[in-house]
């Protein structure tokens, strides 16, 4: 690579004066709903430079989200800094991209020893950067862009040509659906019946709508719908386990945590996701499946599903971004508990409808299907 290509102030023509082959790292440690919104950043470079070879380097318990995947050549798993340092510079990658932004990544990237180091202006350690990209963070109120246009800009900044940005693309493994089926066998659930999932929890609070109103849901769902409710649980979400048990195991399948193979393989053949803005959200809609998001506090601007059929359900308040929730001192998150199960279970009916799937749709509420 010439030395013209790192000048910082032509960092247009850092990724086009890569050699064929270049090693290029890209780290983006958690979690994995951020993990899945780097994926169209990714596919947009390989469709252009399918030559270079992109290394990804996760988080361990991530590595699933990547499996099969063509937009990397190579994940790499942050297992301890020091390996993780001799790792990355044994590698001798031409650019690293630090697309986690955070203290750790930060001397991840500059201890790696590659010529060109980019982040976003403005982040911790900034003078680790010689390539800084003047993008605004993600959470700078109403006008931000999406997550996924927020990743792109550090390819884009360095030479990635304009061109519509991939959907992201997750791919379930064989062993895991085979599994999957077996163990929903087990619980009810023919091979080829409809279900739908369901992921009640979230972290924080103020993201997480009621245990009630999912299992009004999950009721209608197999009365009105003829879908199986099957809700999931994941790791954190001890604080909603009795509620969970009181209000949705008489109407619905309840699944634990499972392992992120299995996670990916239980969304891969739902028929309709509904949930929280979490992680497995942007796994469902990864997997192309029509999704009910219900915002709180987060942002649906930059948080919500991409390029997927989806509804966000989401009532206008003042304090529409609060990520402390500041309503909290009230005793509750007043954004996320007005949301209605009558709106939910119209943005259920309508993407349904849109599917053919629906036993009888209302008007009101409008699915998206963003950019």
């Amino acid at each position: 690579m010439s030395q013209h290509a790192l000048n910082p102030k032509l960092p247009s023509s850092l990724l086009p004066s890569l050699p064929p082959g270049a090693e290029i790292l890209v780290i983006r440690l958690r979690s994995i709903g951020d993990v899945v919104l780097t994926l169209p950043a990714l596919a947009a470079l390989h469709a252009w430079r399918p030559d270079l070879r992109v290394s990804l380097l996760l988080e361990p318990s991530c590595a699933p989200l990547l499996e099969g995947n063509p937009v990397v050549s190579e994940v790499l798993l942050h297992r301890g800094f020091l390996a993780t340092v001799r790792e990355l510079r044994r590698r001798r990658f031409s650019v690293a991209f630090n697309m986690h932004g955070g203290p750790t990544s930060a001397l991840l990237t500059a201890l790696s020893g590659a010529p060109a180091r980019v982040c976003w202006a403005g982040r911790q350690f900034s003078f680790f950067y010689n390539v800084q990209v003047p993008a605004p963070a993600p959470a700078n109120g109403p006008s931000a862009m999406h997550t996924v246009e927020h990743r792109l800009l550090q390819f884009s900044w360095t030479g990635l040509p304009e061109a519509p940005i991939p959907a992201a693309t997750i791919y379930p493994q064989p062993d895991a659906v085979a599994a999957m089926q077996r163990s929903l066998a087990e619980k009810g659930i023919a091979p080829g019946q409809r279900y739908a999932v369901l992921r009640p929890g979230a972290t924080p609070a103020n993201k997480r709508w009621p245990v009630e109103g999912f299992a009004q849901i999950a009721r209608w769902l197999r009365e009105a719908q003829g879908l199986v409710p099957v809700v999931n649980l994941g790791p954190g979400d001890e604080e909603i386990a009795a509620a969970v048990e009181r209000h949705l195991a008489p109407v619905s399948i309840v699944v634990g945590s499972l392992h992120l193979r299995r996670l990916i393989a239980l969304l891969a053949g739902a028929s309709l996701f509904i949930g929280n803005d979490t992680g497995p959200t942007h796994i469902a809609a990864a997997l192309g499946k029509p999704c009910v998001v219900v915002f709180g506090a987060s942002h649906a601007i930059i948080w919500r599903p991409w390029k997927t059929e989806h509804s966000v359900v989401q009532n206008n308040f003042p304090c529409e971004y609060c990520p402390v929730g500041r309503c909290k001192t009230l005793g509750e998150s007043r954004c996320i508990l007005s949301v209605t199960t009558q709106q939910v279970r119209q943005a259920c009916e309508e993407l349904l409808a849109e599917r053919g799937m629906s036993r009888g749709a209302s008007a009101g509420v409008q699915s998206q299907r963003d950019n």
